[in-house]
């Protein structure tokens, strides 16, 4: 039987302490944005449902720099404080809509990463975040009355998807700087 020596297992020790840390960073920061989102929407004369998707900038990082499951773990975090602010339903719809574009954002940054670029991982991401939201919702009311607003979401995420793209190619060398683990071809 093979035993490791004690350096590598200090390092994997150090790297596995280092990501959580950096994941309770990002989820603050996705905790922040998505305050200061809730304060900008309130003061834009914005249709129904309709956000910029700032918090979605650190996500989508921790997704593609840390892997899936830390992603999930900031969905969780952003949906409890959803529902803490918004109600139980709230939550509920945060955590489907940002379920799907977590899993969208993994299996494209996988799949597509050589032919889509940030922007385009984060539109799809966008419009699937909404459409997962739309789909709760509906289910929660027990009818397909939301479906309505569809077209308006579709367009905002599309929107909305290339601004935090753009965001996320801009805080990408200052977030790299937290995270110097990181494998560089991943991104």
């Amino acid at each position: 039987m093979k035993t490791e020596k004690p350096e590598k297992t200090k390092i994997a020790a150090a790297s596995a302490a280092h990501r959580i840390a950096v994941t309770g960073l990002l989820a603050a920061l996705t905790l922040a944005l998505s305050f200061v989102e809730r304060t900008i929407c309130a003061a834009l004369p914005l249709p129904p449902g309709v956000r910029p998707g700032l918090s979605n900038v650190a996500v989508m990082f921790s997704c593609i720099a840390l892997g899936l499951p830390f992603a999930l773990g900031i969905i969780v975090v952003k949906a409890g404080f959803v529902m803490l602010v918004s109600g139980v339903s709230a939550g509920a719809i945060s955590v489907c809509g940002g379920v799907l574009s977590v899993l969208s954002v993994a299996l494209l940054a996988r799949l597509a990463k050589k032919r889509l670029s940030y922007i385009g991982i984060s539109v799809v991401s966008a419009v699937l975040h909404n459409a997962g939201q739309l789909i709760a919702a509906s289910f929660l009311v027990g009818s397909a009355l939301y479906l309505w607003m569809a077209p308006v979401l579709l367009i905002s995420g599309v929107a909305f998807g290339a601004v935090t793209g753009i965001l996320l190619n801009a805080v990408l060398p200052a977030l790299l700087k937290i995270v110097p683990h990181v494998n560089k071809d991943k991104l």
